[in-house]
């Protein structure tokens, strides 16, 4: 068969399996990605998430040595939620980022992906691919950006004509030797909407972003949450949409094409006091299917704390107690004093006076010495 047809036929049965773009490249070395990668490591900017080398992560070839071209994929998501629950005073909610709304975007789209590869192999069986999905080497967003799926937003995201931002990205390695595409020649220009409303300064500069500071980077790490961003994460119990939900390139944009994307909005909303209490079967059991997950409940346990804080939600007061004196982790006990500390009655002070005779842990016990220094402040 003839590679000009096979892309043809690739494209039509792409759109039968739910792929909203497609989009094809070359296998050569991403060249400019690897500079700005090693400026990265330089300048300490990484999340520490990322995958193999510098080479691994810009050399197709190293991945995969007979690859002849790569195949990029999108699969639009929702921006808005259906019959959202509301937060009340009596039961106040976090939030997940839409990115973990609906299944596990890695299992949707590996799908996609499993289905795309097999149906290659009945048209070309010579066909080498390997399928990658976010956890990959190779980054997404540069293979998007040289297939033509979008362009490289300033808020590092890729920015598709049809769909926004708000896209899920894979790609497929492949010996196929097909014409590639041509990039999407649009960008940002002098915008900087989502450079401004970043809630704390991650994107350094246009498409740089610094992921020690970046919310959605510090909703997933396991430690106490550095003070200076605790009152920056709001009720985000996973992740953050800011910088994508400013961009002008995602006004009026709201894509509800794959029932799996859907959000379940007790899950994506969720009440905040029942998730300190949860089991890890219960865990499982309620976001175990979500991206959002991925981490274990500790990090998104650790976040409703928080979130309880920036609400002071008195209501919360005595699971914080149960939480602060029976837990057995240092960072949600010690976040849990820090939540009654911002909640500032007579009683959470109490409660935390009383926990510090039998605490032990140090960090603990100057978490609880924080959420004291509230009252002195008030």
């Amino acid at each position: 068969m003839q590679v000009a047809q096979l892309k043809e036929d690739i494209q039509s049965y792409a759109k039968e399996i739910g792929i909203d773009k497609i989009g094809f490249t070359t296998a050569d070395v991403f060249t400019e990605l690897k500079e700005r990668l090693r400026r990265q490591q330089e300048l300490q900017y990484q999340s520490g998430f990322e995958k193999g080398s510098i080479e691994e992560r810009t050399e197709p070839k190293r991945l995969l040595p007979e690859a002849k071209s790569i195949i990029s994929i999108a699969v639009a998501y929702p921006q808005k939620m259906h019959d959202a629950p509301r937060s009340t005073k009596e039961e106040r909610r976090g939030i997940f980022a839409r990115a973990s709304w609906g299944i596990d975007y890695h299992v949707a789209l590996r799908e996609r992906l499993n289905k795309l590869s097999e149906y290659i192999q009945t048209k070309y069986p010579d066909a080498v691919n390997k399928i990658m999905v976010d956890t990959g080497e190779l980054s997404d967003r540069a293979v998007a950006e040289r297939s033509g799926i979008g362009f490289s937003g300033k808020n590092t995201s890729i920015i598709t004509p049809e769909f926004g931002s708000f896209v899920y990205l894979g790609e497929m390695i492949t010996n196929i030797p097909f014409i590639p595409d041509s990039p999407v020649e649009e960008s940002c220009g002098d915008c900087t909407i989502c450079m401004d409303a970043c809630p704390t300064g991650a994107l350094v500069q246009g498409g740089q972003l610094n992921a020690q500071r970046c919310i959605a980077f510090l909703t997933q790490t396991k430690d106490f949450l550095p003070d200076e961003f605790r009152s920056k994460i709001g009720n985000r119990i996973y992740g953050c949409d800011t910088c994508q939900q400013v961009c002008p390139y995602n006004r009026g944009i709201d894509s509800h094409f794959h029932q799996e994307l859907e959000p379940e909005p007790e899950s994506a909303k969720p009440k905040l006091k029942p998730m300190l209490h949860l089991s890890n079967k219960e865990f499982k059991e309620k976001f175990g299917y979500m991206s959002g997950s991925w981490r274990g409940k500790k990090p998104l346990q650790r976040n409703a704390l928080i979130a309880i804080g920036h609400y002071k939600d008195k209501s919360a007061i005595e699971d914080l107690i149960k939480v602060m004196n029976n837990d057995p982790r240092p960072v949600i006990r010690g976040t849990a004093a820090w939540s009654l500390g911002k909640i500032g009655s007579p009683k959470a002070y109490e409660a935390i006076i009383s926990a510090m005779e039998k605490e032990t842990d140090s960090q603990v016990l100057f978490e609880m010495e924080k959420g004291l220094s509230f009252q002195k402040q008030s």
